[in-house]
């Protein structure tokens, strides 16, 4: 175990503080050929929820896997503290996968987070893989305007550094804020993102793993 998950909001700030210098930036692995997306959706009832992960060849982007996990949660929402809420469900439906992917892709933040640990760094250390933050809404930073076509991209920017890119996935369609998780950096995340999206907004391997969770929880 990383951590306890038994904290007090107080107590997850300070460890997000200390588990930041933890998270390791560099390029993104050469040799890539499974690549996994995360997410977590909740039901109408208000202690539970579904996480879902969904693994895709790369660079192919065949289908391969996808696995569900769902179960109680016991951490109430707290801003820039989503990890503590999502990451216990996540890693029971990692566990459930047959073949252990090389790259993760997360619905959320990687460093573009107040601490510089959102949810894909925090998991990324939990189970020591590579891992992207692909957020559909700005958490911090700034950028400048994004162009409208597909692959266009700005650096987003806070507190002075370069913390991810607004990535136009699709042209005409907003963009998604990409940082790096752990073991990954700026550029080589950008590119992957960029590449696993094929059709649509979000990456392919994210994409399986929203519509898994939003047809759980309209089942719940």
């Amino acid at each position: 175990m990383l951590h306890s998950w038994n904290l007090s909001p107080q107590e997850a700030i300070a460890l997000q503080k200390r588990l930041a210098s933890s998270v390791v930036l560099k390029p993104l692995p050469e040799e890539i050929t499974l690549v996994a997306g995360a997410d977590v959706g909740y039901p109408r009832r208000h202690d539970r929820a579904v996480a879902a992960v969904a693994t895709y060849t790369y660079p192919g982007l065949e289908f391969r896997e996808l696995v569900r996990f769902q179960g109680k949660f016991f951490y109430p929402y707290v801003p820039g503290l989503l990890s503590f809420r999502e990451i216990p469900l996540l890693l029971q439906a990692f566990e459930r996968l047959q073949e252990e992917p090389d790259v993760v892709l997360c619905d959320g933040q990687g460093t573009a987070h107040p601490r510089r640990l959102g949810l894909a760094s925090h998991l990324g250390l939990w189970l020591n893989l590579p891992t992207v933050g692909c957020a559909k809404t700005r958490l911090v930073g700034t950028h400048g305007r994004v162009g409208p076509r597909r692959g266009q991209y700005r650096s987003l920017l806070y507190q002075g550094d370069k913390v991810g890119v607004v990535l136009r996935t699709r042209t005409k369609v907003k963009p998604l804020y990409v940082s790096p998780g752990h073991l990954a950096e700026v550029e080589s995340s950008r590119k992957l993102v960029e590449r696993c999206c094929i059709q649509y907004r979000l990456p392919e391997p994210i994409r399986r793993a929203h519509l898994a969770v939003q047809r759980a929880v309209r089942g719940a």
